[in-house]
């Protein structure tokens, strides 16, 4: 290892502190569950939204208020429903009869955290009316446009289970969340932790432990996180393979994938490949980095064709056979 990654290993170790901070205030309130935090940590770092998925109960919006309350910086929850209009979210332009103008009023979306809960039961328009202001980092009202304020990074949360009286975010605003992350059920020992810990009289207080800046500035530094050259083209074959699975030796999957990850995917595994060694506290990107990111940033890229569907083939299926099949660096 050179001496600038020696240096860049320090740095980072430095400008990481606040990290185990924010994780051990999250311990208060979460048990266990301690990948899924980690995830939020990854997307606040790389400056990538998350989708959450999870049955009914699991704490996905306890998480979520949880990491805002760690963090002194604007929070805002809204709780999407099938009435909902896209001036709900991004505002809209109200007269003023003083001025005798109109003037904008502006929506929950100018926070820094958004929890979006329940996305999938708010109407296509409304989708769209967030999904733009977390491509485009701004909102238009009327004929003005605002840009947000950083950092900025919408935490969405769906329910896999229930369908009726909802509206599915189709393949092309899905692909514009980094990460999409399923909860499962936690272990015996786990739940018996939660039932004691919240039978308690005693209320958990959460304390701030990073500011907007600290998130800034560790953005800024992880780009200076190292990937060699072999552990680009090892990141960008996982990709590849999605859409030309045959040319790496994995034709048996190629008719259960009816489109492949895009580019968009690629540029999201580096950066929290990127990320998740910040948060082990490296400065450069290692294979198990990448492999560990894998898995939350194709799952939402790869659309199965109606053999895998009837086959019971997920895409989890796809992407393990994936990373089982590409050389390792």
């Amino acid at each position: 290892m050179n001496k600038d990654i020696r240096d860049l290993n320090e740095r980072i170790k430095r400008e990481s502190a606040f990290l185990a901070d924010i994780l051990g205030e999250m311990d208060k309130i979460i048990v266990g569950q301690r990948e899924m935090l980690e995830r939020l940590l990854i997307g606040l770092l790389a400056n990538g939204h998350i989708l959450i998925e999870g049955v009914p109960g699991l704490a996905k919006t306890l998480m979520v208020k949880t990491l805002a309350a760690t963090i002194r910086t604007k929070f805002q929850r809204i709780q999407f429903t099938p009435d909902m209009l896209p001036a709900d979210i991004i505002g809209t332009l109200i007269f003023d009869q003083k001025q005798q103008e109109f003037v904008p009023k502006r929506g929950p979306v100018f926070a820094n955290l958004i929890l979006a809960d329940e996305i999938n039961r708010a109407p296509a328009k409304v989708q769209s009316a967030l999904l733009e202001a977390m491509q485009e980092r701004q909102v238009t009202i009327g004929e003005q446009t605002y840009p947000l304020e950083e950092p900025f990074l919408v935490l969405a949360t769906q329910n896999p289970i229930e369908q009726e009286g909802t509206y599915p975010l189709p393949e092309a605003q899905i692909d514009r969340f980094m990460l999409k992350i399923k909860i499962t059920y936690p272990g015996k020992d786990e739940e018996l932790a939660i039932v004691r810990r919240h039978s308690l009289p005693k209320a958990w207080k959460i304390e701030p432990r990073a500011t907007p800046q600290q998130i800034l500035l560790a953005r800024q530094l992880l780009g200076e996180v190292y990937a060699d050259e072999k552990i680009e083209h090892y990141l960008v074959n996982l990709v590849l393979c999605t859409r030309q699975p045959a040319e790496f030796g994995l034709a048996e999957i190629a008719p259960h994938i009816m489109y492949g990850a895009s580019p968009r995917a690629s540029l999201a595994l580096a950066q929290a490949a990127r990320a998740h060694a910040f948060l082990k506290r490296r400065g450069y990107i290692a294979p198990e980095d990448v492999q560990t990111m894998a898995t939350d940033v194709l799952r939402h890229r790869i659309i199965l064709t109606y053999e895998a569907e009837a086959e019971e083939i997920t895409t989890e299926d796809i992407i393990r056979r994936i990373l089982e099949k590409v050389e390792i660096p």
